[in-house]
């Protein structure tokens, strides 16, 4: 598997400071175990942000700010250890097949894709909506789509990550496989179609809604739920 479309770097910047959401943490690390290319730029944002911290002037911090931290690391509802990428090794059980799900998706949907429950939102194309742990506006989801579907036109309502588990798409950006993550804003519109004989199943953490281009498109979003 060869990964060719990455994550942008103020991405990983901010996922290396913890400045993202649990909806975009999981599938940022779902693509860190999948890409060894951005494991690495992560290790160098972070030893960047390391080296920076040790250039700041040292401040005084009241004596109980260790104990909160703690507590509050402690009780936290995100399980960090799930979202934590390996390091320089490549994710084996993540590889093993077109069906294995990475492990920071693993404890919210399973295994497997053979084993995820769907609900039809539209002929060809599936959901499935994943409860996150914390409160946030944004949301996570998959959606499983048809050979040869092609999804509406549409622009977004803010960042928005694709990260495609299985199959492949194309749009005006390239061709997207197992692996790959599309990395868009509020200014990206594209119209994905599904490439090849198989279907395509990917990870989307969204901020805000889609927004169809056609008439027909734009009613039938609250359906979708997209």
């Amino acid at each position: 598997m060869t990964v060719v479309h990455h994550l942008d770097d103020s991405t990983l910047m901010r996922f290396a400071s913890g400045n993202v959401d649990e909806a975009f943490s999981v599938a940022i690390a779902a693509h860190l175990e999948l890409c060894g290319q951005c494991r690495a730029a992560l290790r160098a944002a972070e030893s960047c942000g390391g080296r920076l911290l040790e250039l700041t002037d040292v401040a005084d911090i009241e004596d109980d700010a260790f104990d909160r931290l703690r507590d509050h690391i402690e009780g936290s509802e995100i399980n960090l250890v799930q979202l934590k990428p390996s390091d320089a090794r490549p994710a084996r059980h993540a590889d093993a097949s077109e069906t294995s799900i990475p492990k920071p998706l693993q404890c919210y949907v399973g295994l497997s894709l053979d084993d995820v429950t769907w609900t039809t939102v539209a002929p060809g194309v599936l959901k499935r909506d994943i409860t996150l742990s914390t409160k946030t506006t944004n949301k996570l989801y998959m959606l499983h789509i048809a050979a040869g579907k092609q999804m509406p036109e549409h622009g977004h309502g803010g960042s928005e990550l694709t990260l495609v588990l299985s199959g492949a798409y194309k749009d005006h950006h390239g061709r997207f496989a197992r692996g790959d993550i599309a990395d868009l804003d509020e200014h990206d519109e594209h119209q994905p179609r599904v490439d090849g004989d198989q279907p395509c199943i990917c990870l989307i953490a969204a901020e805000g809604h889609t927004k169809p281009k056609g008439l027909v498109a734009r009613l039938l979003r609250p359906i979708v739920g997209i």
